[in-house]
């Protein structure tokens, strides 16, 4: 007997076929059903993430901005100062 006969001989006689043929058709079942109703999936997992972490309203975006803004103003501030400060050494 051949090392490929004595390899695949044990699981292909534990299974029978029809068993491999129903769990194939079950599964070709399974992924038509995901990709046609794919987009309300989506849209579902979508309003999920939403429902736990929420998006921040308007006014929240704008002080966010306006305290980023605030930032890089002061580190452009900031760095003249430190270059005068690296020419000096």
């Amino acid at each position: 007997m051949s090392f490929a006969d004595t390899l695949f001989q044990a699981p292909l006689t534990a299974v029978p076929f029809a068993h491999l043929v129903t769990g194939m058709v079950q599964l070709t079942v399974l992924g038509a059903v995901l990709m046609f109703f794919r987009p309300l999936l989506i849209g579902i997992a979508r309003a999920l993430v939403l429902v736990v972490r929420p998006r921040p309203t308007k006014d929240q975006l704008a002080a966010r901005r306006k305290l980023n803004a605030a930032k890089q103003a002061d580190l452009e501030l900031d760095t003249p100062s430190v270059r005068a400060m690296g020419s000096r050494s």
